[in-house]
């Protein structure tokens, strides 16, 4: 399961790994054999790539520089008057109602960007 969520991207790879894990523990050895081999050759002749593997890297060390940051106000939920008072979600950009369906907004704190 490490490699195929590690080493290569493909959204359906560790989900594959997953049932895999599922039908040799029904099956058994040696009757799982098989699927195991498919999914070997299926990873095997996917892309490496790295890059969710790089970015949990580059994500810990955010979390070591800046520790927790605040939530930037225009993404912040207001379910309440004072906090809509406060400036909770003020300006927010709602990607569905754009014609584009994305919003240019930024999402991330100041010290991420």
């Amino acid at each position: 399961m490490n490699f195929a969520s590690e080493d290569v991207y493909d959204s359906q790879a560790i989900i594959l790994a997953n049932t895999l894990y599922d039908i040799c523990e029904k099956m058994g050895m040696p009757e799982c054999e098989l699927p195991i081999l498919n999914l070997a050759y299926y990873l095997a002749d996917l892309p490496k790539d790295n890059r969710i593997y790089m970015a949990m890297a580059s994500m810990h060390a955010d979390i070591r520089e800046f520790g927790t940051l605040p939530v930037p106000m225009h993404i912040r939920n207001a379910p309440t008057k004072l906090m809509k008072d406060v400036g909770y979600g003020a300006g927010y950009e709602y990607a569905h109602n754009l014609e584009s369906k994305k919003s240019s907004q930024e999402h991330f704190p100041d010290e991420l960007k």
